[in-house]
């Protein structure tokens, strides 16, 4: 029996498989997986969702990335001794 992926889909099988199908996407993009080509070029609702959820994912993948380097853990340490040294005269109100 062939795999799930390379049966010839309806289009609302496909869009009730897509959370399924998504999270075994190898890196996310069902859209470049050639065993849907025909599915997405057949039924233009499920293309439209298909690139809205990998538009999703992609933007919440860069949020989750930090830009540039994060400051170590030793330099909030520093900064904390530092704060907690610092006469109160010292600081400018």
């Amino acid at each position: 029996m062939p795999d799930r992926e390379e049966k010839r889909w309806t289009c609302a099988e496909f869009e009730k498989e897509l959370p399924e199908l998504f999270e075994r996407a190898d890196g996310g993009k069902l859209s470049a997986d050639p065993r849907f080509a025909e599915i997405l070029r057949d039924c233009p609702q499920a293309a439209e969702l298909v690139r809205d959820l990998e538009y999703i994912a992609e933007t919440a993948r860069m949020l989750m990335e930090p830009e540039g380097e994060v400051p170590s853990q030793d330099l909030w340490a520093k900064i904390e001794r530092e704060i907690e040294i610092t006469p109160k005269d010292d600081i400018v109100q």
